[in-house]
Parts: structure tokens; C-alpha cells; sequence
């Protein structure tokens, strides 16, 4: 499932850039290796023309993890998950300093292509957007205009079963996806990220508008495809963060007393589990206890 040799660029991409990403042997256990970056940040501070959204973020994310972004409203938690495939280029003010490195590609070097990287690196928004055609359409649209080849049947049903939802819908394809239930237009909306083969699923609050049942359904589905898959999640369930990630970043606002505008920045990264135990900065034990926030 691992993406190709290079990333594809307007004009192809000088030969010292491309990427070897090729999985680790099969005959060495995951947990004997070191973690596989795949993202590193440095520096990196986004700009809305002249607000600072967030400032001089710098970390690495590793293969076949789920990290969670917690912290207060206004903190630049969606503004920095959408970084990762560039989605703040479709802000016509947006402007990013620093870099973010995609198994060491810069994914803002001019010759990079940003429908490219975002099709190797998928999002889920937080309000389930199905499209309104059939469950089976929504699958395949993205395969399509991506123009993968292969069996579309096997597409959909692959994609489905990835997302614990074929048993549900297999009988009904051709139905419209605006029929289902909200938990499983989000399960679907994850199956159509999925089926274009990404290897990074970024998800932004993905069950903040779920009831408890189907946000299980969404956690327990995270659980099993992290080892094919690179999840960033934005989240604001303390509870949910702590339950599914294996690390989490920390960040909080600095408010312009004068501007009254809010700049986010990243206080603490670390394993979930030191986060949530023993974290090293007070402001984070602030917040993960509910002091604050």
C-alpha cells in the first residue's frame, strides 16, 4: 500500500529528491525497530496575512502511529493538521514559514505537487461530508479523477471492509450515502479517503458530532488500521486522545493583549501515556486535568 518511488511534481522532481519509502521486511518485528519518520516540522509558523495562527512548531511524526493535537479552542490545531497535505493553500492569505519535511521532501518546494500529496495523504473533517451520489460513487470518485486502474468493485469492497462498514451496506451500493447514519457517513468518508491508497489519514475532530456508539465504532476502526496507516488526529476528548494515541502534541494560545488575536503554540510533545501521567510542563497538567482550557 506504500505510495510510489517519488512524489509527482508540475515539471518531475530532480532525482536527488525522491523518496525510498518502501515498508520494513516483513521477517523484522515492528517492535524491535526504530520509529520510521514520516513528517518532520521545523519551525514551522503559519500566517493569515499578517496574523501569526501558530509559531515555530517543530516535530516528528512516525510511521504506522496515531498522534493526537489537543489543547484549548484557538490553539491552531486544524490549522497545523492541515499543513500536512496543504490544505491552506486553497486560503488565498495563507502563508507558511518553516518546513515540513515528507520522507525528507519539503512538501512546500515549488515543484511539488499539492494535489499529489494530497492524495497520499487523506483527511476526514469533522462534519461527515458524504457526496450526494450512491455509497458505491462516493467510493470510486476519488479512484476515478486519480486515475487508479484496477477492479472499482474490488476498490469499493476493499475500501468498505477497512472501514467496518461493508457488512452494513453491502447489500444497498447503488443507495444514496445521505441515507445512512451519521457514525457510518463518517465510516464512509474514511473508506473513500482509504481507497486511494494514502498513506497518512489526517482527522479532524472526527467524532465530535457522533453519539458515544458510533464514536467507539470510530476509535475501535483507528485501532485496527494504524498498522497499514499514519493517523493525526485533532481532538478536543481528553478521554478519546488519551484511549487511541500512541503520541500526543500539547498546544496553547498566546493572546495579543493589543490585537486581542490569539497565536497558537506547541508546549509539549511526548508518548500519550507520559502526557497524560507525567508531563513534563505544567500548563499541559493544567489542561489534561481540567484545570484550564
Amino acid at each position: 500500500m506504500p505510495p510510489d518511488s517519488k512524489l509527482k511534481a508540475k515539471k518531475g522532481i530532480p532525482t536527488a529528491q525522491r523518496l525510498d519509502i518502501s515498508r520494513s521486511p516483513s521477517d523484522v518485528s515492528l517492535t524491535e525497530q526504530e520509529p520510521v519518520p514520516v513528517f518532520e516540522v521545523d519551525d514551522l509558523s503559519v500566517y493569515y496575512g499578517a496574523f501569526r495562527a501558530i509559531r515555530n512548531v517543530g516535530m516528528t511524526v512516525c510511521e504506522r502511529q496515531i498522534t493526537s493535537f489537543i489543547g484549548p479552542s484557538g490553539c491552531g490545531k486544524t490549522t497545523l493538521l492541515r499543513c500536512f497535505n496543504r490544505m491552506n493553500d486553497l486560503v488565498d492569505i495563507a502563508r507558511v514559514e518553516g518546513s515540513i519535511l515528507y520522507h525528507g521532501i519539503n512538501l512546500y518546494h515549488p515543484e511539488v505537487n499539492a494535489v499529489e500529496v494530497r492524495r497520499r495523504v487523506g483527511m476526514v473533517f469533522q462534519k461527515p461530508n458524504p457526496f450526494p451520489k450512491s455509497i458505491y460513487d462516493n467510493i470510486t470518485f476519488g479512484p476515478k479523477i486519480a486515475g487508479l486502474k484496477g477492479d472499482m468493485d474490488e476498490i469499493v469492497e476493499r475500501s468498505l471492509r477497512r472501514a467496518a462498514l461493508w457488512d452494513e451496506v453491502k447489500d444497498r451500493l447503488k443507495d444514496s450515502a445521505m441515507g445512512l447514519s451519521g457514525g457510518q457517513q463518517q465510516r464512509l468518508c474514511i473508506a473513500r479517503a482509504l481507497a486511494v491508497n494514502p498513506e497518512v489519514i489526517l482527522m479532524d475532530e472526527p467524532c465530535s458530532a457522533l453519539d458515544p456508539i458510533a464514536t467507539g465504532r470510530i476509535e475501535d476502526l483507528m485501532e485496527e488500521i494504524k498498522s497499514e496507516y499514519t493517523i493525526i488526529i485533532v481532538t478536543h476528548n481528553m478521554q478519546q486522545a488519551a484511549r487511541v494515541s500512541d503520541m500526543c502534541a500539547f498546544f496553547t494560545a498566546e493572546v495579543n493583549e493589543t490585537s486581542d488575536t490569539r497565536t497558537g503554540i506547541l508546549v509539549e510533545f511526548d508518548k500519550t501515556e507520559k502526557m497524560f501521567s507525567n508531563p513534563a510542563d505544567e500548563r499541559t497538567e493544567n489542561y489534561v486535568t481540567g484545570r484550564f482550557g
